[in-house]
């Protein structure tokens, strides 16, 4: 391997949606960084079967105010 090419590879703590701590190491952050996951294995559609709206930032509802009457015949 050549030297000084490859990024650090530290410990670091995530914290799953239900508040599950675990340590890990990463590339992402600095030595010691934890980082809060939003969508994790526990929580996400795909590992759970149930399907459920995941609106972190506003989107969904920015999206119904603007076209929430989109498709409904108005008499």
């Amino acid at each position: 391997m050549k030297s000084g090419i490859h990024p650090e590879y530290h410990p670091i703590t995530v914290i799953m949606t239900d508040g599950t701590t675990f340590s890990t190491r990463s590339c992402w952050g600095k030595p010691g960084d934890t980082l809060r996951l939003d969508i994790d294995p526990k929580s996400h559609p795909a590992w759970t079967g149930v399907h459920r709206i995941v609106d972190t930032g506003g989107q969904v509802a920015k999206f119904t105010k603007r076209f929430g009457g989109l498709g409904t015949k108005k008499a």
